[in-house]
């Protein structure tokens, strides 16, 4: 690759002119010539993300004309470095994630607690956990209270003595982003 230094009117040029893509890249500019896509057939994958990505953009929009949600953005991204805009698309695409779930205290017992860890690239909104006996019937559910970056659920209900269960958690961002996971459990005599 050849490495050209430009006028510095042209080193602020950014986007197509004519058949040239000016792009930036920290401190260099790059030039490439337009791609041709002419006669290229996206496949079902591509035209999938090409609407995923539509609708993450409409979402940045969302954001930017919400002077409140906004501000949430713009401080993050100060601390990040990052443009503000490419922040809240990344946070549409990434769906936060579950990294512990702690039932060492739950044997149960209404009042019983369980721990979740989650984490999001900006926020984890919210978290949700349900208690699911074998046959798939929710037996409880409700939202988790937050203490700094964990979680914690209390029992609302009994479970009988032997009954294995399986503790649904679901974690929730910004944009609605949902991440899940779910362990067994059964409840000690």
């Amino acid at each position: 690759m050849a490495k050209v230094k430009l006028n510095p009117i042209l080193e602020q040029i950014r986007g197509r002119v004519g058949d040239l893509v000016f792009r930036r890249y920290e401190d260099e500019v790059v030039i490439s010539q337009t791609p041709d896509f002419s006669g290229v057939t996206p496949s079902e994958a591509q035209l999938a993300h090409r609407e995923r990505f539509r609708r993450a953009a409409l979402y940045g929009k969302m954001v930017m004309a919400d002077p409140e949600a906004k501000a949430v953005y713009v401080a993050a991204a100060e601390r990040k470095g990052k443009p503000v805009f490419s922040l809240t698309l990344a946070d549409f695409f990434n769906a936060p994630s579950i990294e512990e779930v702690d039932v060492s205290a739950y044997s149960g017992q209404a009042g019983d607690k369980i721990g979740v860890e989650a984490s999001d690239d900006l926020d984890v909104q919210r978290v949700e956990v349900a208690v699911v006996d074998s046959e798939g019937a929710v037996l409880e559910e409700g939202e988790a209270t937050r203490d700094g970056l964990r979680w914690t659920y209390t029992a609302q209900a009994d479970v009988a003595s032997g009954t294995t269960v399986r503790i649904e958690e679901r974690a929730y961002d910004r944009p609605g982003g949902v991440g899940e996971e779910s362990s067994e459990v059964t409840v000690p005599s």
